[in-house]
């Protein structure tokens, strides 16, 4: 039987942050050790759920010593990186022999000592195992990916999809890449092209555009056999680090390819399009302003309008508490408001003290740097509803598995329920609302913190979707002052 080691290890960093991301922010998200895995991820559409499932497949004994996942946040603190990454390093060297590696990864986490956090893992797994065990990863289609990280790796398969609705199929394709390479079929080498930019891709979305055409060009040399795998990577522009920005890897057999000639050559011809097409944007913001007069015009019995706040994301580090959009609504008057959600635990403990159903004024948001979003707003409301803020994500990000808030409650304003919560993270399943007693589709207006990620689960029953500008911590501003580590020149700092 093959000994397979697996397990997760997600940080997408916003260097802009001032959360530092020890590990008492690890721990409150998607935090599991050992024994506690196969419970919480066996039979769930997510990259462990394949990996279990492959591992019974292919008759594997996997090794899982941990699952960690924290929200985007600031730099991950050096203590944190060392005791999970040590527990990944220790289980490779302590429960061998290890045959290959079935690794889940962002591809963008900042440490303090390291940039490149998921390079230097993999640098010190490695050096540990040797060159010839084969070790595959997954990524977030917004990984960094960095020279280090393709030498150190047999394999990176990254996402295809924003929203992230294929981590399950991407682990299958790993797993399946794994097997053979274990096997002796192949032997995989991944190269790696990249140009001077610090976005583009249309910052991944796949729906049509640059990225949408390359990942059928990659789709199409994988069946032809003609590469292992094509990884097309957009970047995590909020990285004020030497490698952000967008990278194509090719992995080709090593038997067959030799020096990988063919596979570099493709990456280089990808990198040519996403630098031709590097100013392609899909999206627009709107002004707060417009985002409410936009609700405010909305009808009776119509699907709700969404309004996703695009610059307070919490899955690009975001820290879920900006009120400007909130404000604008309570000032406007505006009716059949369901919003989700103000990260913020001391308002939470304050509507816990007062308990539901009692009138009480209640300071909301805003506190964790209050220059970012609009600052606190003080509401005087009715709490109609406490919880736990645990729940089970189906839809289709959730994949079966539990989602863990903390504290969470809803307070009603007016005609706005607002939900507060205590661990941060952005609107991506309808049970974010209906676990709280709030049905999204009897709504007017329903407002989320998010990019993207959001239309997988709220897309179906919007009316509209528009994305507003709110001031936060992700609005998309790129100057010399704050990319003073990248590599120059680059665009758009400098001419092209």
């Amino acid at each position: 039987m093959k000994r397979v080691l697996t397990g997760r290890f997600m940080h997408e960093t916003n260097t802009f942050s001032i959360q530092k991301t020890d590990m008492a922010l690890w721990r409150r998200r998607d935090f599991q050790l050992g024994n506690e895995i196969p419970a919480a991820f066996r039979g769930t559409r997510s990259a462990l759920g394949a990996t279990f499932e492959a591992a019974d497949k292919y008759g594997w004994t996997l090794i899982h010593p941990v699952s960690a996942n924290a929200n985007p946040s600031g730099i991950v603190t050096d203590d944190a990186f060392e005791q999970i990454g040590g527990i990944i390093l220790d289980a490779a060297e302590r429960q061998g022999p290890i045959d290959g590696v079935l690794l889940h990864l962002h591809g963008a986490m900042v440490v303090q000592s390291y940039e490149d956090g998921e390079g230097e893992l993999l640098a010190r797994l490695r050096r540990t195992l040797g060159p010839d065990v084969p070790v595959v990863v997954t990524l977030d289609l917004h990984a960094n990916v960095t020279q280090q990280m393709a030498d150190n790796a047999s394999a990176l398969i990254a996402f295809r999809t924003y929203p992230h609705i294929d981590m399950y199929e991407r682990a299958w394709q790993g797993a399946e890449l794994l097997r053979r390479a274990m096997d002796g079929e192949i032997r995989p080498k991944t190269v790696i092209a990249r140009r001077p930019m610090i976005y583009g891709l249309d910052r991944g979305r796949h729906q049509a555009g640059p990225m949408a055409e390359l990942i059928a060009r990659g789709e199409a040399l994988e069946a032809s056999g003609e590469a292992l795998a094509v990884s097309i990577c957009a970047g995590f522009s909020r990285a004020n680090i030497r490698d952000v920005g967008p990278s194509v890897t090719v992995t080709v057999d090593a038997l067959a390819d030799g020096a990988s000639p063919r596979g570099q050559a493709v990456a280089e011809q990808f990198m040519d399009h996403a630098w031709a097409t590097r100013d392609y944007e899909s999206f627009t913001l709107l002004s707060v302003a417009e985002a409410v007069a936009r609700a405010r015009a909305g009808e009776p019995g119509d699907k709700p309008l969404v309004i996703a706040d695009y610059t307070d994301n919490p899955g690009g580090g975001g820290y879920g508490d900006a009120t400007a959009l909130l404000r604008g609504l309570v000032e406007a008057g505006v009716e059949g408001v369901a919003f989700h959600a103000i990260c913020d635990p001391e308002a939470v403990m304050e509507a816990m003290r007062a308990g539901i159903g009692v009138q009480t004024t209640i300071t909301l948001g805003g506190k964790t740097d209050p220059k970012m979003g609009g600052g606190p707003v003080t509401l005087t409301g009715e709490v109609t509803h406490l919880s736990n803020g645990k729940f089970i994500a189906h839809g289709p990000m959730g994949g079966g598995l539990e989602r863990h808030y903390g504290p969470s409650m809803v307070f009603r304003v007016g005609g706005i329920d607002i939900v507060a919560i205590t661990n941060n993270g952005q609107a991506v399943d309808l049970g974010q609302f209906t676990s709280l007693g709030l049905d999204p589709t009897r709504y007017a207006t329903v407002c989320v913190k998010s990019m993207q990620h959001f239309r997988a689960a709220f897309e179906p029953i919007a009316r509209e979707v528009i994305l507003v500008d709110t001031g936060a911590l992700c609005s998309e501003i790129y100057t010399p002052e704050l990319f003073d580590k990248v590599r120059r020149p680059v665009w758009p700092l400098d001419p092209a």
